[in-house]
């Protein structure tokens, strides 16, 4: 046995932090056979980014931001959120993307979220941020940060508030620090409330329509709040385009009526989509990944309120998929629904991955395979997690040939997608990276703190 030189031997104390903690890197296939490692734990780069595993935490709101406009505090990460995000990190994630941050007050579900519209380096918000970031990356983990904006599905209370009087959703009005006369959408007025009742509707507020001068506005606030999330140490930034937010509003013929160069035909509807993601294109680094969530779908196809307009839906998702690449977008994040309450949805296991799955495919077989998929919902197994980004994966070291990528989807061995999203079981378990690996039987590095509980 060698001899052990004391001067290498002490605990590696994690680097960024102002406190004393080991650094962790958990959740790492420690097998150097690469083929031997489910693809789940295999890693994936995404610019200058490396995922130590497929796993990645969905974001999640969590309504525990302080919700007083005075408050220098307004929107700002506390160490509630490190606490939440923290323990995914330590516990194997590859990726923690942070709840929906809004790139204006106005931009918030309700008082009580998470906003990026402060930029200044000590402001609360850059520093919550940051001290967020800076915990993660002690872990070995990536922070991401959606970027967010309501539009007519602002100024409401937490769910929970809503359920305690009866409701799905209640409005905030300004004595519960609301913002009822500042509700902005593609189109407003009473038909376009986001409940589809009138004024006297108490689930949500009526939305005005946004002038183009506002338009451009909104598009500089996503630039701006992504530079400043990657001054604050965050490694992956995405543009929120679906549940019927502001983007996917936008989107879809439904909720926008407008007749000006951002309504009416796709060009115009997806304007916003392109003008967002070159801004913040060009506002952060050329290594940066930059990500966008859509809803696949709105799930309108033949109902009534579509019949006339049509509706956002797959084959527009695809459409808009392949031009992705194009405007510097590395990975879609494919949802669903969310933008009316006709919305018709067969909900089972796979209904979204499933939509991924097409969304991939399309790509594959179009010669794209620079646009990585990221699939989410009801994600809640090891086995299911696993099957649906196995295969003969062309987003590793060991498949980068094109033609034995497009041999792969002919021959259905084509993963559905490059990455799983999970959300709810992270808060039921937040152990499942480590539970997954387990399960899979992939031994992982764990946090150096826990290795006595093997």
């Amino acid at each position: 046995m060698d001899s052990i030189n004391a001067s290498n031997i002490g605990v590696v104390k994690a680097d960024g932090l102002t406190y004393y903690t080991p650094a962790n890197n958990a959740g790492v296939a420690l097998s150097e056979d690469l083929k031997s490692i489910p693809t789940l734990f295999r890693p994936l780069q995404i610019r200058d980014v490396t995922l130590k595993n497929r796993i990645i935490v969905s974001p999640m709101c969590m309504y525990s931001a302080d919700p007083d406009p005075k408050s220098p505090a307004v929107g700002a990460l506390t160490d509630y959120h490190i606490s939440h995000l923290g323990h995914f990190a330590l516990k194997g994630a590859s990726l923690i993307f942070i709840e929906a941050q809004a790139v204006q007050p106005n931009g918030r579900i309700s008082p009580n979220d998470a906003g990026l519209w402060q930029h200044d380096e000590n402001s609360a918000q850059f520093l919550g941020l940051k001290r967020v970031a800076d915990f993660a990356h002690a872990q070995g983990a990536k922070i991401g940060v959606q970027l967010a904006h309501a539009g007519r599905k602002a100024s409401v209370n937490a769910p929970w508030v809503a359920a305690e009087h009866g409701l799905h959703s209640l409005r905030a009005e300004s004595s519960q620090f609301g913002w009822p006369g500042d509700i902005v959408a593609p189109t407003g007025g009473p038909d376009f409330v986001w409940s589809g009742g009138g004024p006297e509707d108490k689930q949500y507020h009526v939305p005005r329509t946004l002038s183009v001068e506002e338009i451009k506005d909104v598009v500089k606030a996503f630039a701006a709040s992504a530079a400043a999330a990657v001054k604050a140490g965050v490694d992956v930034v995405e543009i929120h385009g679906a549940h019927g937010y502001l983007v996917h509003q936008f989107l879809s013929p439904v909720t926008n009526k407008r007749t000006d160069e951002y309504g009416g035909s796709y060009e115009n509807r997806t304007r916003i989509v392109r003008q967002i993601a070159t801004a913040i294109r060009e506002a952060i680094p050329p290594g940066v990944p930059l990500f966008l969530r859509v809803s696949a779908t709105d799930w309108l196809e033949g109902i009534e309120v579509a019949k006339e307009s049509g509706s956002w839906d797959a084959e527009s998702t695809i459409r808009l998929a392949k031009e992705l690449p194009s405007l510097g977008v590395d990975f879609i994040d494919v949802s669903s629904g969310g933008n009316h309450k006709d919305q018709r949805i067969d909900p089972h296991t796979s209904y979204q991955i499933n939509l991924a799955a097409r969304i991939r495919k399309e790509l594959h077989e179009s010669g794209i395979h620079s646009l990585y998929v990221g699939a989410v919902g009801s994600i809640t197994t090891s086995s299911l997690a696993k099957e649906i980004v196995e295969g003969a994966d062309s987003t590793t070291e060991l498949l980068k040939d094109e033609a034995k990528a497009a041999e792969s989807v002919v021959s259905g061995s084509e993963p559905k997608a490059d990455a799983v999203f999970v959300a709810r079981q992270f808060l039921r378990d937040p152990a499942w990276v480590l539970n997954v690996a387990k399960e899979l039987g992939v031994k992982v590095s764990l946090p150096h703190q826990f290795y006595r509980a093997l």
